[in-house]
């Protein structure tokens, strides 16, 4: 399995929106010419495909965060504005373009919605997946591609070992004989022994009282 991470951010970002122009699901709309990313921008975006690196952006997100929403997204796409002299301040990103791209995804079958319904949002669907491994692919090195088909054949051999040494039982521990005389032997020397004084005590009261009667 390739690790998607291993490989920078921007350059992974390039190569999956270069893929997503040949998908017809995706197609930035009439407005996305002249319309900024959110409060915080103060122009609308220089480059021309910025759709595409925004929803390859957001693939990776899925993929990183996921299942993950609009309303995380727009905090994660949000910025400073600046006030003049007051101090600026956090604006969170448009949540209509990222709703919008998410629906994208999701009819390119690239995004699917998630089962867990303590965790909403969408998750990234096995395309996705695939899609951003083969882009990734391209920028890993041969050797440790190598490392990693390695590392599968492996892991079979090492689960086999596992469980032939689990199914093996283990040694039984005896419990240890305890000898019963002996122990009641002990508690009884144990015992404090009664003392004769006590019942002396008691008769020279008596006698003391009948003296004094």
């Amino acid at each position: 399995m390739v690790n998607i991470f291993d490989v920078q951010p921007a350059v992974l970002i390039k190569d999956v929106a270069e893929e997503l122009k040949k998908n017809d699901a995706i197609k930035p709309p009439v407005w996305s010419a002249i319309v900024k990313t959110g409060a915080h921008k103060e122009r609308a975006p220089v480059e021309k495909d910025w759709w595409y690196i925004r929803a390859a952006a957001v693939l990776r997100t899925l993929h990183k965060l996921g299942p993950i929403g609009v309303s995380k997204l727009r905090k994660k796409y949000g910025g400073k504005k600046r006030r003049g002299h007051k101090p600026a301040e956090f604006r969170q990103g448009s949540g209509n373009i990222i709703r919008k791209i998410l629906q994208q995804l999701e009819t390119a079958k690239l995004a699917i919605p998630s089962n867990n319904p303590s965790r909403k949002g969408r998750v990234l669907s096995p395309q996705g997946m695939s899609l951003l491994a083969n882009a990734a692919k391209k920028h890993i090195p041969a050797e440790v591609l190598k490392k990693s088909e390695q590392k599968k054949k492996d892991e079979p051999v090492k689960a086999e070992k596992i469980e032939k040494s689990v199914e093996k039982p283990a040694t039984e521990v005896k419990p240890k004989q305890v000898n019963v005389k002996k122990a009641v032997e002990k508690k009884d020397t144990e015992k404090k022994p009664v003392t004769k004084d006590a019942p002396k005590a008691k008769e020279t009261k008596e006698t003391k009282e009948t003296k004094e009667a």
